[in-house]
């Protein structure tokens, strides 16, 4: 049974197919930061010197959201929710230790597991850079560990010889600096899922909508916001997170719109990410359906009443569980055991 009716199923597959078909599915989205979120690496934010624009050929350094600071934060909302739901145990399946491999978070975003067997992600997604350019997409603070009793100040301890740690009132030194990235800073994301049922396409998409926090220190910080402004299916790959970004600063150049060191006009962004799509996509030489703009809003609709529900949800996740588990009894089984066989 069909859970969308704004979408013709013949963008869909029937079923999960083992082997490459050739059908796609691209979320267009905009990551909009709300806090100060932290993608790094080695104690240092990520960025690239890359070109500003497809036209504009400044030279400039933007930030990069590398791809598992985006996949990881998501698929594991997934997994919150099919626990939730009863369709899969902590035991049974247990990230980066444990995959249960037979649910939709090992099938669609796929797993390794050594010897006993792997399945590769049906989940595509690429680094994304900030519009705006590092200097000023980022602030460095200094970040304090104060004591208990609200300063940066403690009273010595003892040592086994009695003598006193430290001197009262001594300052703690655990003082440090850090770079942030600021508030309203926009990465234009395109997530690919590669040959979609109804039931997966719904399950990815609903996992964007959903995740609220990424990089480093995710309860604390790191919130931001997905936008997604349309979804492509098309019988091939699309353009790189970073020649939509770079078409995104031309627009916005062209329209007078990059006001630094302000924040750029989240309406603004939107348009500019919907008009630099739109025309990158008439270059393309695949076949595509966009549903960007107005021709989105009828889908989104559907797809937020579906997973506002708790019947909604429901429906999705048995159904993209049942695809899983068939896939994995065809499949995942054999791979199994033809490893087991080449052991011995």
């Amino acid at each position: 049974m069909s859970l969308l009716k704004t979408v013709e199923a013949k963008f869909f597959q029937s079923e999960i197919p083992y082997k490459p078909m050739g059908k796609y599915v691209h979320f267009l989205t905009v990551r909009i930061t709300e806090s100060y979120p932290l993608f790094q690496t080695d104690s240092e934010l990520n960025k690239a010197r890359v070109r500003a624009g497809v036209k504009d050929k400044t030279t400039i350094s933007r930030l990069s959201m590398f791809k598992r600071k985006q996949s990881t934060p998501e698929r594991l909302v997934g997994r919150e929710l099919l626990r939730n739901y009863g369709l899969m145990t902590a035991e049974e399946c247990e990230y980066n230790v444990a995959f249960a491999m037979d649910n939709p978070d090992c099938i669609i975003y796929g797993f390794a597991i050594g010897d006993s067997g792997s399945e590769k992600s049906k989940v595509v997604v690429d680094t994304a850079f900030s519009i705006t350019s590092f200097d000023e997409s980022h602030e460095t603070f200094t970040l304090n560990a104060p004591y208990e009793n609200g300063t940066m100040a403690a009273k010595g301890e003892k040592k086994s010889d009695g003598k006193l740690d430290g001197e009262i009132g001594t300052v703690t030194a655990r003082i440090n600096q850090q770079d942030h990235i600021l508030p309203q800073v926009f990465f234009p994301s395109i997530v690919t899922l590669k040959d979609p049922t109804e039931a997966s396409f719904l399950y990815v998409f609903n996992n964007i909508l959903r995740t609220r926090h990424y990089g480093a220190q995710t309860t604390r910080t790191g919130r931001v916001r997905n936008e997604l402004i349309g979804v492509v299916f098309a019988d091939g790959e699309i353009t790189s997170n970073l020649r939509w970004t770079q078409a995104i600063y031309d627009q916005m150049k062209s329209n007078n719109t990059l006001n630094a060191p302000d924040p750029l006009d989240e309406d603004d962004v939107i348009t500019s990410a919907k008009n630099a799509i739109e025309a990158l996509m008439a270059d393309e030489f695949i076949v595509h359906t966009d549903l960007i703009g107005d021709a989105f809003v009828s889908l989104i609709n559907e797809v937020k009443a579906l997973t506002g529900s708790e019947k909604g949800i429901q429906a999705i996740l048995q159904k993209a569980d049942a695809e899983a588990k068939d896939y994995a009894k065809k499949h995942i089984s054999k791979k199994k055991t033809a490893a087991k066989a080449g052991k011995e």
